[in-house]
Order: C-alpha cells, then structure tokens, then sequence
C-alpha cells in the first residue's frame, strides 16, 4: 500500500480561494485631491458594503534601535488625521514617544482593497482622551486601568482582584480617565490606494505630500 504524498505548503496556497468577481473598480484618473477624501469614500463604501470590521487597521512602529512592532487596533476618526487610541504606557505608546513614524495598514478582504499610510503621530488634546475613554464599554475601561497593558500576568488570583477594583472603580466613577489614557493623531506623508481584480494585476495610486499639497502617482502593479 502506497501513501500518497502531501501537498506542499507552497501548493497549498496556490489552490487558496481567489477574489469575488463582483469587485469595486478603482480609476486613479478619477479620484479627489487629497488622499483623505479618497480614503473616507473608500471608508464609507466598506461600511456600506458589510465588510467585517472596517475600521480595524494594523499599526507599525518602531524602537530608536529599529525594532519594529506591529498590532491591530481601531481607527477612531478621520478629519486632517487619522485617530486612535491607546495607552501611552503600553509598548507601542513607549515606542511612539522615542519615534513618532508610524505605518498604518487597513485591509478589506471583500471588495479587495487595501490601503497604507505613512505618517507621524502625535498626542491629541487631553480632552479627546478622555472622550474616547469614557466611550469605551466599562468592561473596556476597567481592563485598560487594572495593569499596564502587556504588563506579565504572573498571578491569576491578583489579576482578577485587579479587575474587580478596576470595574468598582468605573462603577463609582464613571467619568473617570486615567492620565495615560491618549488619542493619537496621524499626520499622514503618504497614502496608497490598491485594489485587485479578477486578473493578476492590481492598480496602485500613490498621493506624497508636498510642500504645495499632494501629488499623485500611479504604481506599476
């Protein structure tokens, strides 16, 4: 009796499920001035389009010594910006107050289309932070005020003596917010819109600012 021989990884993925057909068309001859209003449109129609999870958007930082990081969190807001939040305590706050540069990635899976800016953060004003924090589910804002967030969990039991202290916290509080609780902006320097098709290109559009404005570049796939 003979075993058949398993596929290889490599040809594994060749077989994985392509793109829908029904994707969005994309003509870079035909979008706004700057990449923030082609970002909302973009923004707007995954909302209206039922994509999961829209507004969850990969951030890369990176230590003074060039270590980088990457983890996924949610786009809070769009104007000049674009905005989230977190703990200036935690890795990537350590890591964004010795080096503001920051990547933002944001993915959707079903009208293939992907979008990466390049920017440089920095804080918002205090009052932003605190709206954004007393919007969180209390549960939310209990966890962010036990530990430092990626603190080690080295006890099970204090753990969750922190957590009921912090939830009686919130519960006798609500408007509380801790100090380094922040809402970050992104200035964005670069933005690329990619979108797929049923073939094997893609088309690119790249805006960089200037210091007249924004300029616009198609990319070879």
């Amino acid at each position: 009796m003979t075993t058949e021989p398993q596929p290889s990884i490599r040809d594994l993925l060749r077989k994985a499920k392509a793109f829908s057909p029904d994707l969005p068309a994309f003509d870079p001859e035909v979008v706004p001035d700057t990449p923030l209003a082609l970002f909302v449109e973009w923004l707007q129609k995954a909302v209206d389009g039922g994509v999961a999870q829209p507004h969850a958007m990969t951030l890369s930082t990176s230590s003074p010594t060039g270590q980088i990081s990457a983890r996924t969190l949610l786009l809070k807001d769009v104007d000049d910006a674009l905005w989230f939040a977190s703990s200036a305590q935690s890795p990537k706050g350590r890591q964004l107050n010795q080096n503001p540069r920051v990547a933002l990635t944001l993915y959707w899976r079903e009208q293939g289309r992907q979008v990466r800016i390049l920017g440089e953060a920095s804080r918002g004003p205090r009052e932003v932070s605190a709206r954004d924090f007393t919007a969180r589910h209390p549960d939310s804002r209990a966890v962010a005020i036990a530990m430092t967030q990626s603190a080690p969990i080295d006890s099970a039991q204090d753990a969750a003596r922190r957590l009921s202290e912090a939830k009686q916290r919130i519960a006798d509080d609500d408007g509380f917010a801790p100090d380094d609780w922040t809402a970050y902006r992104v200035a964005p320097t670069s933005v690329e819109f990619w979108q797929a098709t049923t073939g094997r290109d893609q088309v690119r559009l790249r805006y960089d600012r200037t210091p007249d404005g924004w300029t616009r570049t198609s990319l070879w796939p």
